[in-house]
């Protein structure tokens, strides 16, 4: 169970405005395909705190995988985020980062769909990767809704001009600025989306905004397919953390269950192994021995199998899965909400099994 991080040199700082940067880093030599990602994922970074040593935190990446540019994360301050203010005062071109390798689900399916995107303030870090990704590597129409507090807020503004200029066939970028029209309401952004039926939305930003976003596209009876919500949190536990402090916790998990005081998440687990079927990446993989006691994640890390992962806590959607057959009980879970899960998605990081037969699909 190897938990695997990286040391990346900054290359490069950008400041998009007062308040955010975009960061640049080189990938070290034999690791291009650790770092191989997708439009819309994110980097899990380690930022030093005198209080807990690590701050681990998680930023989209707003460059594009396949423009041969630097792997780039750009970074918002926040009033009280410690991480977003540390990154922004203190990194510098030759200082060095700990990073996880890129995770997340917020990514098209298809670069050739029809792409509506919605970024708030600086949820619009992924939305700059999927559109400059989708316009040299797609053919569908890209409409990027982009609201803000006020003109000086709004990042990338230049970027966004640049290629809606260069593909005027293709992207449309509506820019709302609360200072001149408020906040959007409901009925507006009703109005807007009614528009654009059948097209793939993607919707990034405070919570708030990603509401209102997707209620009013169930309202409109947009597919559950083609609705996606991006979701992390400030993450409370430490991913960076080594095999030997894994090894110990799941110890203190047995212990626990020797002296009979198991954990009620795995009290009404089967009573033997599990068979255990995944879909991933085009391969598929079944296993009959899966310990009840054990979390997808870890058994499948067990196995050799590269399952995707970022904070281990359940505290982003990095390890999601779609449920095909069977149920599991997530330990911890910050991030599906209940639509979510009706739909039959769960974190692999957080999985332990309900029934003797499990079957999953990371796609």
């Amino acid at each position: 169970m190897d938990i695997e991080s990286f040391v990346l040199d900054v290359v490069d700082v950008v400041e998009e405005t007062a308040d955010a940067k975009s960061i640049s880093f080189a990938v070290p030599a034999g690791a291009e395909e650790k770092f191989d990602y997708k439009p819309g994922q994110f980097l899990t970074v380690a930022v030093p705190s005198t209080q807990t040593g690590i701050a681990a935190r998680c930023y989209s990446l707003s460059s594009s995988p396949h423009d041969g540019g630097p792997l780039t994360v750009t970074v918002k301050r926040t009033a009280e985020g410690y991480a977003s203010n540390w990154i922004c005062d203190n990194l510098a071109v030759g200082d060095t980062l700990r990073v996880l390798p890129p995770s997340g689900i917020f990514t098209p399916a298809s670069l050739e769909a029809d792409l509506l995107l919605f970024g708030g303030g600086s949820g619009v870090t992924p939305i700059m990767s999927i559109t400059r990704t989708a316009l040299a590597h797609g053919s569908g129409r890209i409409v990027v809704f982009y609201a803000n507090r006020d003109e000086k807020s709004v990042i990338f503004a230049s970027e966004f001009a640049r290629l809606a200029a260069e593909n005027p066939d293709r992207l449309q970028v509506i820019h709302w600025l609360e200072s001149v029209q408020g906040l959007p309401t409901e009925a507006q952004m009703k109005a807007f989306c009614a528009q654009y039926a059948g097209f793939d939305s993607f919707v990034c930003g405070p919570a708030p905004f990603m509401k209102m976003v997707t209620t009013v596209l169930k309202e409109l009876e947009v597919p559950r397919s083609l609705r996606h919500q991006e979701k992390f949190v400030s993450l409370g536990g430490n991913p960076f953390g080594d095999i030997a402090e894994v090894q110990q916790a799941q110890a203190e998990i047995s212990s626990a269950d020797d002296e009979g005081g198991a954990d009620a998440a795995f009290s009404d687990a089967p009573a033997g192994p599990v068979k255990l079927e995944v879909e991933l990446d085009g391969e598929e993989f079944t296993f009959d021995d899966w310990d009840p006691r054990t979390k997808m994640l870890d058994f499948l890390e067990g196995k050799g199998v590269k399952a995707p992962y970022s904070c281990r806590e359940g505290e982003c959607s990095a390890c999601a899965i779609r449920l095909l057959e069977g149920d599991v009980r997530m330990v911890h879970n910050d991030v599906l909400d209940k639509d979510d899960l009706a739909d039959g998605i769960r974190l692999g990081c957080q999985s332990v099994p309900l029934t003797d037969h499990v079957k999953v699909t990371y796609s």
